[in-house]
């Protein structure tokens, strides 16, 4: 072994090589934490996104609901207004009945007048 040759475009190549392997090896590095890093930001960036999606829908929904309440509101208060008004409907016929009978027992009243004179 003390006497080993060796080209020196052999070691020249097996430099370049190591060296360009280092190389090759520092940006995939390089990239990996670049990577990483857009990771985390969108990460972050998404985590926000939702917080303020949830906060919208959630506004969104409360809003809904409050529209929902109005409305079964207005519902209430017209299924009151209709139960009045047929009620005061029935109070009519009741009234236009009593005229009718009166008017029957005033017809029958008249006729056994003329009849008997």
């Amino acid at each position: 072994m003390e006497n080993l040759k060796l080209p020196v475009a052999l070691v020249a190549a097996m430099g370049v090589q190591l060296a360009g392997g280092v190389w090759w090896v520092s940006q995939q590095a390089s990239t990996i934490a670049s990577l990483e890093e857009t990771v985390s930001q969108l990460g972050s960036r998404m985590a926000i996104e939702d917080n303020v999606n949830l906060k919208r829908d959630v506004q969104e929904n409360m809003d809904y609901i409050e529209g929902a309440f109005d409305e079964i509101e207005e519902l209430w208060e017209e299924a009151a207004a209709l139960s009045k008004t047929i009620s005061r409907i029935t109070e009519l016929q009741q009234r236009i009945a009593l005229a009718e009978k009166t008017l029957e027992y005033y017809g029958r009243e008249l006729m056994n007048r003329n009849g008997a004179m």
